[in-house]
């Protein structure tokens, strides 16, 4: 079991000012945005601003390039897929286990539908012992 002392909670370790790409927008923007803010992930977002998803720079390139589809003419939205989130005040441990059980290493972090901030490996390994972030990659990475 995971737990961290000086970081108790999902707020303690995510970055915040996440970039949101909506579901109109086309693949190639969103490879776009994930190189100017230096992100392997993007969350999408609805007219209303709400998460709907997230795209990963490896869902471009199996699922989209890969499969033959021009990213200039396919939406985020086609490729989001489905939404695994923590809330800012959950502990560190149901976040880790969330990304464990999903085999994700990027979560968003919502409060009230909206997006507040992302938890990425980056985020664990700048706030978790080495213990704590083997024991994370482990979990994670065992099952592929």
């Amino acid at each position: 079991m995971i737990s961290s002392q000086s970081h108790n909670c999902a707020r303690d370790v995510m970055s915040t000012g996440a970039e949101c790409i909506s579901t109109h927008e086309t693949l190639d923007r969103a490879a776009q945005l994930m190189r100017e803010h230096e992100v392997g992930a993007l969350p999408v977002c609805g007219p209303d601003d709400r998460v709907t998803g997230i795209i990963t720079d490896r869902d471009i390139v199996i699922k989209c390039i890969a499969a033959g589809h021009d990213p200039a003419k396919t939406t985020a939205g086609e490729l989001a897929t489905g939404l695994v989130w923590v809330a800012p005040d959950a502990t560190v441990e149901e976040a880790l286990s969330r990304m464990e059980e999903h085999q994700i290493k990027r979560l968003p972090v919502m409060d009230g539908g909206r997006l507040v901030g992302m938890i990425s490996e980056a985020d664990l390994a700048a706030h978790l012992s080495d213990d704590q972030l083997a024991e994370f990659v482990h979990r994670v990475y065992a099952r592929h």
